[in-house]
């Protein structure tokens, strides 16, 4: 079979699920309704003391679920960019510069680019330790590296190089990262 028909079989599948989800699922109004935006990633099973939150240095622990696996029953690739991102977040929420605080700069955080290495696989239930580290901050980006190790042998299964560009809400356009921020990260 070549990788045409494949794909169009595939789309076929796909555009048949969707049909019928869309026939037999309840509608709904997300404006109306009372749903809660919930994460789909984990609670940390234990993270940094919040009330002396290092700005170089911050440490979830985790454990990998079923749904994070691929078809050989590793981590999925995308789940460690989610990670990535999750530990990321919770450190500058920790720190009082979070999505409130960026909203009030009149800006925010965009991934511009990771950079990933891949070195062993985590698997179900599996405890992992996701350490992000920043590394730099100047004009509009900033640089974070992320280690993903197995908690109990502390094996690197995973790290990765963030670049984060600061940008405007009102047009997406990058501009300086707001002066309060870089005084935090100048005093370490």
């Amino acid at each position: 079979m070549t990788v045409g028909r494949r794909r169009a079989i595939i789309g076929a599948r796909d555009a048949g699920v969707a049909q019928l989800a869309e026939r037999h699922l309840p509608k709904v109004d997300v404006a109306s309704s009372n749903l809660v935006s919930r994460s789909i990633l984990p609670a940390p099973l234990s993270s940094t003391d919040m009330t002396d939150v290092d700005p170089w240095r911050f440490r979830e622990t985790w454990q990998v679920r079923q749904y994070e696996l691929d078809q050989f029953g590793h981590v999925n690739n995308a789940v460690y960019l989610n990670w990535v991102e999750q530990v990321a977040t919770d450190h500058v929420e920790a720190l009082g510069f979070g999505r409130d605080w960026a909203l009030a700069q009149g800006g925010g955080w965009v991934v511009r680019a990771h950079h990933v290495t891949y070195h062993r696989p985590a698997l179900f239930g599996d405890v992992v330790k996701i350490t992000t580290l920043p590394q730099a901050l100047a004009g509009v980006r900033g640089i974070r590296r992320t280690e993903i190790h197995h908690a109990v042998h502390a094996t690197l299964l995973t790290e990765v190089d963030t670049e984060w560009v600061w940008v405007r809400t009102t047009d997406g356009r990058p501009t300086r990262v707001p002066a309060e921020l870089l005084a935090l990260f100048a005093r370490g």
